[in-house]
């Protein structure tokens, strides 16, 4: 909360003057039989239904005045109410909203109308907020705030009781939903599990299994990636956990820090956006579907929609595909390659005026206590049991909402994920901690303790998950992706919509520091604008269901690369740390691989595919080009140092 006070008064004054702009408040209906959007936005079309069988008609066929212009009703027996669409108000102010038959006024009730720009307000507060200050729980809120008293009304009132339904009503309904406490019980049961897997040795032993085959520069680096894609659970414990195991074994090997930190930072992150079962996924599936629970005419699943976005997460398989180039290759460029060559000529794998902070990059929550055995299968099995759990559980479920012979992908689609998430978080959890009790290696005050400290490592992104739904409802209330789609609609091409959500996403989590952040603020606004454009140019179907799940992509796809080219983001500060690496020279060698990678992501992944070019020749083609730039671009450093021995 200290951050607060650094805030500009003028960003608060900004309330203040939204405070003085009126004073009208919107009327309440006189008999509630109008279902009516409040507010509504000026030139934007809404519906309008009204309750009631077709007794309504008795005076005669009964229209709709809204603020002095006429609407035809339309009588729908399946839902017994008559409905108007294509309704719409050309003034700001209050619009007084009328059934009328013959002349005679049956029912009433008034709306309010507002500018279409103020409903883009909240969260253009909320990414600007985040960008200038790197703080993202205090510009979500200050989004919801403004959303709020732009939902009330601009008065003194409507400030003050804007800043409590901020909280009470738009935070409260976020936490209301069943299927958001289950994605929040996951998401702290996965983290629980990590804690216990952590604590138990089980993680360590998967690294014991595989550092002994390191025993030259490049096979050290190989096995540092595959130490980084097979702790895929957590990117945080992947960045402790690989930097700091690893770090001795490179250093024997004279691998420089800088190439250590960028192998443990470019597999961290990208490997657990991308796997079915990681701490990520519970807040991604969460953020889904909130963004699609209200979209007319789709009916998939968010986990589904998860799962059918992977193939078009071109920059995190790219970027894994190019750390195992690079280390299987020998061949480096830019400041990188200068790094490398001090380390294989000299022994000095870190520069001269490094900085670094040892004593920050033990990451000792993360260790066992001594003693503690290595064992793989404390850490495998628990993981297993997590994935299988899931699985079975989507398949259940989905069989149950389907029928046993319907085609797999059906299956998958009506499955319940949350059901299913929750059902394999909680056996993932008590066979992590049945083994750790079970061979002695914790008691149950220890394994409780150790569940809790995994645990209290997902509170932070909870709260943002939170902020983020409350700040999406907002957003509904307001229609922000209506009045968007009036605006982008006409001239965005819907597939050129993916590569510019990518490139939005990476600016706004390259700024902020946070791809958690970016995904919280972005995907409930994201989501719902590309449906609309592709509602509006006749493609919402199937047939171009893939720009809506490259569109979801590019929100997790660009919040990745944004970060890693972020010298403020967690994972890169987290990075440097366990590498024992000078945090500026982490960043200087790594920017120039990850903006390669992602340049070769959007042009010719996202882009084309947008356009209508197949997933797979995509992610083809840009890892043939990443190989020709590589071998164009990079120099091979010299590897014949003296094979040594990894530590036992």
């Amino acid at each position: 909360m200290g951050h607060l006070a650094s805030f500009p008064r003028s960003l608060f004054l900004l309330a203040g003057l939204l405070c003085l702009w009126g004073t009208t408040t919107p009327a309440a209906a006189q008999d509630g039989a109008i279902d009516v959007p409040d507010p509504v936005l000026s030139g934007i079309e809404f519906s309008v239904s009204v309750p009631g069988d077709s007794s309504l008609a008795a005076r005669g066929a009964p229209t709709l005045r809204v603020a002095g212009s006429t609407f035809s009703l339309s009588y729908d027996a399946a839902e017994a109410a008559w409905t108007a669409d294509g309704v719409s108000v050309s003034s700001s102010g209050s619009a007084s909203v009328e059934v009328v038959a013959n002349d005679a006024v049956l029912r009433s009730t008034t709306t309010r109308t507002i500018p279409g720009w103020l409903s883009i307000l909240p969260p253009l507060l909320a990414i600007g907020m985040a960008l200038l200050y790197r703080r993202v729980v205090p510009a979500l809120f200050f989004g919801i705030w403004v959303g709020a008293v732009i939902a009330i009304g601009f008065t003194p009132w409507g400030a003050f009781k804007g800043l409590l339904d901020g909280f009470q009503v738009y935070v409260l309904n976020a936490m209301a939903s069943s299927s958001h406490v289950a994605i929040i019980l996951f998401s702290l049961m996965i983290g629980g599990m990590v804690g216990i897997i952590s604590k138990n040795g089980g993680t360590l032993g998967i690294v014991e299994c595989l550092t002994g085959w390191a025993r030259d520069s490049k096979r050290g680096q190989i096995v540092t990636g595959v130490l980084g894609i097979s702790i895929f659970f957590d990117d945080y414990a992947n960045t402790l956990i690989v930097g700091n195991t690893m770090r001795p074994v490179t250093d024997r090997l004279r691998i420089s820090r800088e190439k250590l930190a960028y192998l443990v930072d470019s597999t961290a992150a990208p490997i657990a956006t991308l796997a079915f079962v990681t701490t990520w996924i519970g807040y991604q599936v969460g953020l889904l579907g909130t963004a699609i629970e209200n979209i007319d005419g789709f009916s998939q699943g968010a986990y589904s929609v998860f799962l059918s976005s992977l193939p078009y997460n071109f920059y995190p398989f790219l970027a894994l595909f190019f750390v195992f180039l690079v280390a299987y290759s020998g061949l480096d460029f830019g400041p990188m390659y200068q790094a490398e060559k001090r380390a294989r000529e000299t022994g000095e794998v870190l520069g001269k005026e490094a900085k670094v902070d040892e004593a920050a990059s033990e990451g000792e929550e993360l260790r066992p206590p001594d003693g503690t055995p290595f064992r793989a299968v404390n850490a495998v099995l628990p993981i297993l049991v997590l994935v299988g759990g899931v699985l079975g559980g989507l398949y259940a479920t989905g069989v149950q909402a389907a029928g046993v012979d319907a085609p797999l992908r059906d299956i998958i689609g009506e499955a319940n994920s949350y059901t299913a998430l929750m059902w394999g978080s909680i056996l993932g959890v008590l066979v992590a901690a049945a083994l750790s009790i079970g061979q002695g290696i914790l008691n149950v005050e220890q394994t409780v303790e150790a569940w809790y400290e995994g645990l209290k490592s997902m509170l932070f992104a909870m709260i943002i998950l939170v902020l983020a739904w409350a700040l999406s409802n907002i957003t509904e209330v307001l229609h922000t992706a209506d009045y968007l789609v009036s605006v982008l609609g006409e001239w965005l091409p819907p597939g050129g919509v993916p590569a510019l959500i990518f490139v939005l996403a990476a600016a706004t989590a390259f700024a902020t520091g946070s791809s958690w952040g970016t995904m919280g603020i972005l995907m409930p606004l994201v989501v719902p604008l590309v449906w609309a454009v592709l509602a509006q140019n006749g493609m919402d179907n199937s047939a171009h269901y893939h720009i809506l799940y490259s569109s979801v992509s590019c929100v997790l796809a660009g919040s990745v690369w944004g970060d890693h080219c972020s010298p403020i983001s967690d994972t890169t500060i987290l990075s440097s740390m366990a590498s024992g690496c000078d945090h500026v020279e982490h960043v200087r060698t790594q920017l120039p691989y990850a903006l390669s990678v992602g340049a070769v992501a959007i042009l010719f992944g996202t882009l084309p595919v947008g356009f209508g070019m197949p997933w797979w020749l995509g992610l083809l083609l840009g890892m043939a080009l990443l190989y020709g730039f590589l071998k164009g671009v990079g120099t091979p450093v010299d590897t014949a140092e003296p094979a040594v021995e990894a530590p036992a």
